[in-house]
């Protein structure tokens, strides 16, 4: 509608207002838009937006201020419902069986039978357990999986809560795009080469499935839509659903409704667990418990553990007692009536705690979460952990970590805000996110002792003295989801000043490997320092998502955030906040090739830093500038920065650091030629980073080392290894230049037709991204692969492109190119030259 409403301009004259409106903000950073790219922001059913972007369309069609205000807050509403259906968690295996299931025989036959027809036939089978809340179709469906996979092991499990029904609204239903980006990473798929549409990811999902025996468990659908697009769809791979709602309409569907249990069900339900309870002198005492129960799975199975908690009753006093209880209730009757009963029944501090976890804003949590909570001591936060579990309040999912199931958690919070003031209730919260904030800065503290820009967390960790390298990292790693939810909560209900010290912490540890939960942590923070009028906090969330973009390859978003970034530090007179964002806009321009531009940026950090005094800075600066000046073939000078900042690493602490900079040291001396020396700092540098779990750092390294071996013509599969990482990550700099790497060892052995395949997808990448530099590496390797396949126009038409290319980036290569073209002109159709004009890239780190 806007689009007519403007004249109904055509996508190309959009464009063409957008990139003019770009270079005369400086808005683009060298990255235009393409006619495609804006035709698709009017497609409708998109799942993911280019918010940049659709502004962008949005001030060329109708330029108010206030309009295009609206459309940003808009999207801000879309983009926080997008990024939490977005974060789901899969697995590879399923939960645990239920210990001492009982009942549901017939629905368990049912299931075999309908397998068993699938594998005769040879047709697809979806298997619906529907039924009420409460009634068992989780525990079923994972008792079944369990006996079929047991019965005959299926080649691999898939397996996802799909959050249909969860209270909370900041937890809704999971996308299942998202979903499938999952399984699609555990079916092998690396990140980069997952699809971005919903149905080329169902297309690719599908694919990888056929010829393979999966079982795929669909649990707590929402609706059909839902779970359709995750249906495989193909015979031998059969689909176990869970959900409140008829799924029949589903392709292939056998809807299997749950019912309440019947009476000897019930009755065997709450005869175990234990030894036999006294009957006392009610005969009917077990019927009239199961009545009142409802027949309900979930009701009988909290009851019971009710009972076998209190002694010297019998149950014919249960049965009274239930009796009793009967008028009070407010959920379903029979679920109310079982969760008061085993609530009430709990110590009181055991019931405080209950209240307070249904507050909690991640899926999972451990007793030092639930200790920060509460006020008590992480040991006796355990212990009530494991009476809550073995109440079956609780759910556990791992060692240690439990889950609440979404009626209790519905009834706890109900509980909270009957029970507790709202002054408790946010002091509780509070410290629960004290907790988060300071554990996060004390692991990074262990694990980057040198972080650049980190705030001083506002109080210690209980959990910060148990922390060295291998339980910060583990912490991290698992806290990873809790943090992220940790950070939207408290974005949007006023803990502003937490989202922006989460933010600032973690910003080295997400940028080892971690993007998409960089973007959604830092855009937080943003979001919650805009709404606090803070302009630090909002200085440093925009230096850091400028960072994320560039190392994603998106200049453009990446440039406006860093100058957004800047422009507010130097308003609040922060030198050092300055300079970082100077250090990533130095980044930016080196990858762009422009290493002069990008030198003088590294050289205004520089002298900030050391103005504030910023040692750590000061190293950062010093390894980019070496970096850069490496590229421009000044090795001494290069190699002066290095070692200066391997010093200033090394006495802060910064292993890190320290490993970035072997890892420049190398490059350095491959380009000399002094390939031990080169082997021994990028070994050095690879064992750190590995130990550091840097995902990033070691991906470059690897890249570093394919690049030796291929110079000693040697193979090797680092390139290939650094490939995958790449494009699990999404740094598409990274992928490109890896793809150089490979296509320059296939040259060197003789491969041409595969250096030509190679090169060719990394100048697919280069060309979107606008990596000049790796642009120029991809037309000299193409021009080398043509040349050794008899073809010499097409080889000179690409040493003539990547000469103009290397002459414009200033770069010494251009004389190398220069001499291959007089060769070329010399022998015409002759054999490729073994030297390597494609210099390999030096890795350029954003700084943290």
């Amino acid at each position: 509608m806007l689009k007519v409403w403007a004249g109904d301009p055509s996508y190309d004259t959009i464009k063409t207002r957008i990139n003019a409106a770009g270079k005369a903000t400086g808005r683009t950073g060298g990255v235009l838009a393409r006619r495609t790219t804006v035709a698709d922001c009017f497609k409708g059913g998109r799942r993911r937006l280019n918010t940049d972007l659709v502004i962008a369309v949005v001030e060329a069609l109708h330029p108010d201020v206030g309009y295009v205000a609206q459309w940003r807050q808009a999207l801000r509403v879309v983009g926080g419902e997008a990024r939490a259906a977005a974060q789901v968690r899969v697995q590879d295996n399923l939960p645990q069986d239920l210990v001492g299931f009982v009942g549901r025989t017939a629905a368990l036959n049912r299931l075999r039978r309908e397998l068993r027809r699938g594998e005769v036939d040879g047709g697809p089978v979806v298997l619906a357990i529907q039924g009420m809340a409460g009634v068992g179709k989780t525990q079923l469906a994972i008792h079944a999986a369990h006996a079929l996979h047991r019965r005959k092991p299926f080649d691999r499990i898939l397996f996802v809560n799909l959050r249909g029904f969860h209270p909370d609204p900041g937890q809704p239903p999971a996308d299942p795009a998202s979903v499938l980006e999952g399984f699609l990473r555990l079916l092998g798929v690396a990140g980069q080469q997952i699809p971005y549409d919903l149905p080329a990811r169902v297309a690719a999902y599908r694919r990888l499935l056929v010829g393979t025996r999966t079982l795929v468990v669909l649990d707590n659908a929402s609706d059909a839509e839902q779970a359709r697009p995750l249906l495989p769809g193909i015979p031998g791979c059969p689909v176990l659903i869970t959900s409140r709602r008829d799924l029949s309409e589903l392709p292939h569907a056998t809807p299997l409704t749950v019912g309440l249990f019947t009476g000897e069900e019930s009755a065997a339900l709450l005869a175990g667990g234990g030894p036999p309870l006294p009957g006392g002198p009610d005969p009917n005492a077990v019927a009239r418990i199961a009545q009142r129960c409802g027949h309900l799975p979930l009701a009988l199975g909290l009851v019971n553990a009710h009972f076998r908690s209190t002694s010297g009753w019998t149950l014919t006093d249960h049965a009274d007692r239930l009796d009793e209880r009967h008028h009070q209730r407010r959920l379903d009757v029979s679920v109310e009536l079982a969760f008061d009963l085993s609530y009430r029944e709990l110590p009181t501090e055991r019931r405080r705690l209950l209240r307070f976890v249904a507050a909690h804003p991640g899926d999972d949590f451990d007793a030092w979460a639930v200790a920060a909570l509460t006020g008590v001591r992480p040991s006796d936060a355990e212990v009530h952990l494991r009476h809550l579990h073995r109440d079956h309040l609780l759910q556990q999912v791992a060692p240690g970590r439990y889950v609440l199931h979404d009626l209790v958690r519905a009834y706890a919070a109900s509980r909270c805000g009957d029970e507790d003031p709202p002054p408790e209730r946010r002091a509780a919260l509070t410290r629960l996110f004290d907790y988060y904030v300071a554990t996060a800065a004390a692991a990074m503290d262990v694990l980057y002792p040198a972080g650049s820009h980190r705030e001083a967390s506002s109080g210690g960790s209980p959990f910060a003295a148990s922390l060295d390298s291998d339980t910060a990292r583990g912490w991290l790693d698992t806290e990873r989801p809790a943090l992220v939810a940790v950070a939207a909560y408290t974005a949007a209900h006023g803990w502003s000043a937490h989202t922006t010290r989460l933010s600032a912490s973690l910003f080295q540890y997400l940028h080892g490997g971690y993007p998409t939960d960089a973007l959604a942590i830092h855009e937080h923070a943003r979001t919650a320092a805009r709404r606090a009028g803070d302009p630090a906090g909002q200085a440093h969330a925009s230096t850091s998502l400028g960072a994320t973009h560039a190392q994603l390859g998106r200049y453009g978003p990446a440039t406006e955030h860093l100058q957004q970034g800047r422009s507010l530090f130097r308003r609040i007179g922060d030198q050092v906040g300055e300079a970082r964002a100077l250090v990533n806009v130095g980044v930016i321009e080196s990858q762009l090739g422009r290493n002069r531009s990008a030198a003088a940026s590294y050289r205004q950090a520089l002298a900030l830093f050391r103005q504030a005094g910023h040692h750590a800075g000061e190293a950062h600066a010093l390894n980019n500038l070496g970096e850069v000046e490496a590229q421009l073939g000044r090795y001494g000078l290069a190699a002066e920065h290095v070692q200066r900042s391997l010093i200033l690493f090394q006495r802060l602490g910064g292993r890190t650091g320290e490993a970035w900079t072997l890892n420049t040291l190398g490059d350095i001396e491959i380009r000399l030629g002094r390939h031990r020396a080169a082997g021994i700092h990028l070994e050095r540098a690879l064992a750190m980073y590995r130990q550091l779990g840097n995902h990033t750092g070691a991906a470059w390294t690897l890249n570093s080392l394919g690049t030796l071996h291929t110079r000693l013509g040697q193979t090797s599969c680092h390139h290939q290894q650094s490939l995958d990482i790449f494009r699990e990550t999404g740094e598409r700099y990274g992928e490109a230049s890896a793809l150089n790497g490979i296509a320059e060892a296939a040259r060197v052995t003789g491969d041409a037709a595969d250096a030509l395949v190679h090169h060719s997808a990394a100048h697919t990448i280069v060309v979107e991204i606008g990596a000049y530099h790796e642009h120029a590496r991809t037309h000299a390797g193409l021009g080398h692969a043509h040349r050794a396949l008899a073809a010499p126009t097409s080889a000179r038409a690409h040493f003539q492109r990547a000469l103009t290319l290397y002459t414009d980036l200033d770069m010494p290569e251009a004389e190398e190119i220069r001499a291959h073209l007089t060769a070329l002109d010399s022998d015409g159709l002759g054999p490729g030259s073994p030297d390597l004009t494609g210099q390999l890239l030096v890795s350029t780190v954003s700084c943290g």
